[in-house]
């Protein structure tokens, strides 16, 4: 490959037959969804003072004693991160790239950027849930519920970090507590939209096994590698007309197998985004 990577970047996106894009946490970032610094202390100034976390993935390990609390710090994290726009149109300059293309998205945020910004909710994976959705915790059944209308009232009835504990979920079928539907242990509820969604990508995979391909990974860290990174490193070997693309601030490393259908971008992804759209 020859010139910069941006115009390597460019030129594998106009000719691919399909794209498949691999999204992880840096993307949001990205896009302006922090978890810590001055967006945390906007929402969460009294929970740190009152409990001692410094950002919002470490309140959500927090081992809250009431319920009432711990739903009112989830309501709001729930509410800034999923409800809430992003701050950069970093989604929407992705979408603008993509648009017209052969495309499917497997993500492991959970913020439904992407629906958010407009891609088709039938070319989407997001396999580790959902901060939109509910679940049983035990779980007892394999369903899971919309929870903006119940989220908002939270926001709005919530008083000195505590939810009125009539609006305190509880399973519609056993009556045990509500959680999120968020990958956190071997309780993950996989829905039908979930398994369905699966399917799609699985199908989409196999039907573009050869071809121009263009494996495009953005903000893929090191917590679930076998999510995203590994396969895409794998099916990009596995078809000798693959393109594998990597934009990650500070990860963008490849395997020296894949050194000469590898393009590796270590910016910010906004930033590059911006420079792909560019003229």
């Amino acid at each position: 490959m020859s010139n910069s990577p941006i115009e390597q970047l460019k030129a594998a996106i106009k000719s691919a037959d399909a794209i498949i894009i691999g999204a992880g946490a840096g993307l949001s970032t990205s896009a302006g969804f922090t978890y810590s610094g001055e967006r945390f202390k906007a929402h969460f100034a009294d929970f740190e003072e009152k409990f001692g976390f410094h950002d919002m993935y470490s309140g959500g390990f927090y081992p809250y004693t009431e319920a009432e609390e711990m739903w009112a710090f989830w309501s709001r994290n729930i509410y800034v991160n999923r409800y809430m726009d992003a701050p950069k149109p970093v989604y929407d300059n992705l979408l603008k790239l993509v648009d017209g293309k052969d495309y499917f998205v497997i993500t492991t945020n959970v913020d439904h950027c992407f629906q958010k910004a407009g891609f088709d909710k039938e070319r989407l994976l997001y396999t580790q849930g959902d901060y939109g959705l509910l679940q049983c915790s035990v779980p007892c059944h394999n369903a899971t519920y919309d929870n903006e209308e119940l989220i908002r009232r939270m926001i709005a009835e919530q008083k000195d970090m505590r939810v009125p504990t009539e609006l305190i979920p509880r399973c519609p079928h056993c009556g045990s507590p509500m959680t999120q539907n968020l990958r956190c242990d071997d309780t993950f509820v996989q829905d039908e939209g979930w398994y369905s969604a699966a399917r799609r990508y699985n199908d989409f995979i196999a039907s573009r096994a050869k071809g121009n391909v263009l494996f495009l990974e953005l903000g893929v860290g090191y917590n679930t590698p076998g999510i995203i990174k590994y396969p895409f490193w794998r099916m990009t070997l596995d078809n000798p007309d693959a393109v594998y693309a990597i934009v990650n601030m500070g990860q963008a490393v490849v395997p020296k197998e894949l050194a000469t259908r590898a393009i590796c971008i270590d910016d910010d992804i906004g930033a590059v985004l911006e420079q792909l759209m560019a003229d």
